[in-house]
């Protein structure tokens, strides 16, 4: 599991690096790189390449698709730890992207690795029919903006300190973490031009996978240490976020986590062992520990 990591990581990665060497240089370069290239496993790139597995979708083209949702992971992660949002000071084992550049920079390179995913995904290279593209574009906007990350985070604030109902948290946390996994899953199915129906199946399957990462990084911060993690933990609690845990308690948000599992394998168990490889990386989501 870890050598397909890192390999769809470094081929990632090389894209990126590639892409933005092409652009004009500015002084927000250095900052974009530095929230882009923290050292991410690339899970949702993963779960985008496992899927489109079950297609037989061109890797490359994954590769550039899964290129522009790092940067929308990447713009989202650098604004959440903003002093305005979470005030994070360390982001995987190093300082935030406002601790070290400023908190002006920071908005702004995660401004324009937001803008710089759409020009991934409507450059000429990325050879994949132009209706096609402009559909993913539209979905992926819509995964980023108030529908989805940007909604969800301003629901995570809203909620601190509140009694917030089951339907409300598990609401807030697919938009925050759901609508990408989302995107991830809808793509492959949206290049193969299957039906809506198929394509509505994988966009629950996404936000069910999304869902388990969440209570995965919900359980990392109550359970792991700081060190181990690569983050400040605990600090859910701390901030009275509106969690599963906090509403449900540890015991019995395991048991919901397990029966979302459930879910989840039970909707793929009609591809056969094509669908190994994607299961696979959501037993890694539920077992990492940062």
């Amino acid at each position: 599991m870890k050598n397909k990591l890192n390999k769809i990581a470094k081929d990632t990665n090389l894209f990126l690096k590639s892409f933005i060497k092409k652009q004009i240089k500015t002084e927000l370069i250095p900052a974009m790189n530095y929230g882009l290239f923290s050292g991410g496993k690339k899970i949702r790139s993963k779960i985008l390449i496992d899927t489109g597995f079950l297609f037989n979708i061109n890797y490359r083209s994954l590769i550039s698709i899964g290129a522009a949702i790092e940067c929308i992971h990447a713009y989202s992660l650098i604004h959440d730890d903003l002093p305005c949002m979470d005030n994070d000071k360390v982001r995987r084992g190093k300082p935030s992207t406002h601790i070290k550049f400023g908190e002006s920079t920071a908005v702004l390179a995660g401004n324009s690795l937001l803008t710089m995913a759409f020009e991934i995904l409507s450059d000429s290279n990325l050879k994949i029919n132009e209706k096609i593209k402009i559909n993913l574009i539209k979905k992926l906007s819509a995964c980023s903006g108030h529908l989805g990350i940007a909604g969800g985070q301003f629901l995570d604030l809203s909620f601190e300190h509140k009694k917030i109902s089951k339907n409300n948290i598990v609401d807030m946390e697919i938009k925050k973490t759901g609508k990408l996994f989302s995107f991830c899953c809808m793509a492959p199915v949206i290049i193969k031009k299957k039906s809506i129906k198929e394509i509505k199946i994988f966009e629950s399957i996404g936000s069910d996978i999304g869902l388990l990462f969440q209570i995965a990084d919900d359980l990392i911060d109550h359970d792991v240490s700081s060190k181990t993690a690569g983050k400040k933990t605990k600090k859910d609690e701390k901030q009275g976020k509106a969690t599963l845990i906090s509403l449900l308690g540890y015991k019995n948000t395991i048991k919901y986590r397990d029966k979302i599992k459930s879910k989840i394998t039970s909707n793929l168990k009609k591809y056969g062992r094509k669908s190994k490889n994607i299961i696979e990386t959501i037993n890694y989501i539920l077992t990492r520990n940062k």
